[in-house]
């Protein structure tokens, strides 16, 4: 099952991802919980995950052209390691509300430039038939996280502070850094052809970005792929302003303790889901991987949002709650995993880069669209309902998926079960490109 990480270079880089996400989940726990402490305001709060999260909509795109031109593993390792350097201002002034917000910020930025060049390097450290395993592995490392970051963060804070979280984050970050550094496979990405060398560097990184969004208007898996991603994006909007706290408390009667619950159990289906793919992701497609997750996810996320409606009398709706976030932690992994192996397999090297921080971008957008939706909608006309019609968004952008991406569009090494005999369809300039 775990056969893959016995490619030495792809067993270092899961392993330096497990050691950052759980710094990583320490912190998002930690510091919306001492800014909250510091100001009393869910509004405060909530401007600390904006922060981290309005430069991926302003630079994600852009971001994109320079991990394509410059070497990927280079860029992962000096982004960790600056990204340990800005928390370390935190020890000195860890109440002071504007730095709390400029570290968000620049680790964000941050942010923009490690996870495209990870995407994008992933297809030269496996090879193509190994991606939906290789990426359901690290759908493992993020589970793992998600289980381990939160408790380690609130224990950490309760007893050492903001300072004493970030110290350690920073400390698996630089672990993360050396692990990276040790890859030995030649990172560099391949050359553009289409990239402008006369002219100012502005000009030149404006052609590079255009020329990064072509690849995405020319074809037509990565074009449905945007669509159906930003659908479901702003679905996810709604589900972070409504589907924690404001549904547990107000419409399933749970506690404040249990708000996390619902993420735990996600968390747990992830890991059981992460591994089953693994073992079965290459008798799937990529068209099923992302519409099917899309689909379940939204049955999913309507179920859990129901669950004062559907538990048998006795029976707590939180606990109802939990099982179905459980179910949808298949669905997010095979989603996830099959959204990432189309962009891999569908953008040539040369632009691999560009094309995820384009999509980093959008679902930026996405999100914020759908935290604007939620917060409006759901004083207007109720929690419930706003969810529920996020959760059938999201499954109509899994319906329109599997509709419109190809049916032969399979999985590296495998093929599409359920697609009948069809004239292949001439490559776009883009696939032309991948040779």
């Amino acid at each position: 099952m775990f056969s893959i990480l016995r490619n030495r270079d792809f067993g270092l880089l899961w392993l330096a991802g497990l050691v950052s996400y759980a710094g990583d989940f320490a912190l998002i726990v930690a510091l919306p919980l001492h800014v909250y402490s510091l100001t009393g305001s869910a509004t405060a709060t909530a401007a600390a995950f904006a922060a981290s999260f309005l430069p991926g909509v302003l630079f994600g795109s852009i971001a994109g052209v320079f991990v394509d031109r410059w070497d990927r593993k280079r860029t992962m390792v000096v982004t960790h390691l600056l990204r340990a350097i800005i928390l370390l201002p935190l020890l000195l002034a860890p109440n002071s509300l504007g730095l709390l917000y400029a570290v968000a910020a620049a680790q964000g930025a941050n942010g923009l430039f490690f996870s495209p060049a990870e995407s994008a390097l992933l297809p030269t450290l496996v090879g193509k038939d190994r991606l939906v395993a290789a990426n359901a592995m690290n759908a493992l490392n993020d589970n793992f996280g998600r289980l381990i970051g939160p408790a380690v963060g609130a224990l950490l804070y309760s007893r050492t502070g903001i300072a004493g979280v970030a110290l350690v984050d920073a400390a698996t970050y630089v672990g993360s850094a050396l692990l990276i550094g040790l890859i030995a496979t030649d990172a560099r990405p391949a050359r553009d052809e289409d990239t402008v060398i006369d002219g100012s560097p502005l000009k030149r990184m404006v052609s590079d970005w255009r020329a990064g969004l072509r690849v995405v208007r020319d074809d037509r898996s990565l074009s449905v792929l945007f669509a159906t991603s930003s659908l479901g994006n702003v679905a996810e909007g709604v589900f972070l302003t409504l589907g924690l706290a404001p549904l547990v408390l107000d419409v399933l009667g749970g506690t404040p303790a249990q708000v996390g619950w619902l993420g735990t159990a996600q968390a747990v289906g992830g890991l059981i889901a992460g591994v089953s793919l693994v073992r079965i992701g290459q008798r799937l497609t990529m068209r099923w991987l992302v519409g099917g997750g899309l689909v379940g996810l939204g049955l999913a996320d309507f179920a859990a949002f129901n669950a004062h409606r559907l538990a048998a009398p006795g029976t707590p709706a939180v606990a109802v709650a939990m099982g179905w976030m459980g179910l949808a932690g298949f669905p997010v992994v095979a989603g996830g995993a099959g959204r990432q192996a189309l962009v891999q397999t569908r953008a040539p090297d040369a632009y691999r880069g560009r094309v995820f921080g384009a999509l980093s971008a959008v679902r930026g957008v996405a999100m914020l669209i759908g935290l604007g939706v939620g917060g409006v909608l759901g004083d207007a006309i109720g929690i419930v309902p706003v969810l529920s019609a996020s959760a059938v968004l999201r499954a109509l952008a899994g319906v329109l998926a599997l509709t419109l991406l190809p049916r032969n569009e399979s999985t590296p090494g495998g093929s599409d079960p359920l697609a009948r005999e069809a004239p292949t369809v001439g490559p776009t300039e883009a696939a032309k490109r991948k040779g």
